[in-house]
């Protein structure tokens, strides 16, 4: 099982899902991501899908709607809190 973010063109966390795909199982982050990138093509998901670790075991942390990612740091960033700077 991975979960899998869906990346809008702004680099914005739009939803994220489960997918139950056994021969991902066997293989370890990076290598289940294209994988599981296409089983979701084969399902008819479109768009940027990208692997993200529920433990936060890889690309910072396990993000939600609203969280972005960078491509250059290859993690998913929180939204910035009231007050904060950005």
């Amino acid at each position: 099982m991975g979960h899998f973010a869906l990346i809008d063109d702004q680099n914005m966390v739009r939803q994220v899902i489960v997918v139950a795909n056994a021969a991902m199982e066997d293989q370890p982050f990076p290598e289940s991501e294209p994988i599981g990138q296409a089983m979701l093509v084969e399902s008819g998901f479109t768009g940027t899908w990208l692997q993200c670790s529920y433990n936060a075991s890889f690309r910072g942390c396990y993000p939600g709607s609203g969280y972005t990612y960078d491509p250059a740091l290859d993690v998913f960033l929180p939204p910035a809190q009231p007050g904060s700077e950005s």
